[in-house]
């Protein structure tokens, strides 16, 4: 599906009177969602899933294919999302 398919499911499942619409309520959930991350907030959405943040470690490693080079990674902070247990089940069948 395309944004522009997904601005149109949004227009009609939310019953918005227009795409520009639709679409403005899909950039401000995402920019929304956006700022808590960087804020290293989170947010449950019952029904839905939990965005969160957690930190990787710094982590190193071989380069394949060269005899002794080694790569380091440094350590940041990455968005993770978790699915709710009523979608899983519903893409599932049950």
């Amino acid at each position: 599906m395309t944004k522009s398919e997904f601005v149109d499911l949004v227009k009609e499942t939310g019953a918005y009177k227009s795409r520009a619409e639709a679409d403005n309520a899909i950039k401000a959930f995402t920019s929304a969602i956006t700022d808590l991350l960087v804020k290293k907030d989170s947010i449950s959405l019952v029904g839905f899933g939990s965005f969160s943040t957690v930190e990787v470690a710094e982590k190193t490693g071989k380069i394949p294919g060269k005899k002794d080079a080694t790569y380091t990674k440094p350590a940041h902070t990455s968005p993770k999302f978790k699915i709710s247990k009523t979608i899983k089940d519903a893409v599932a069948g049950n």
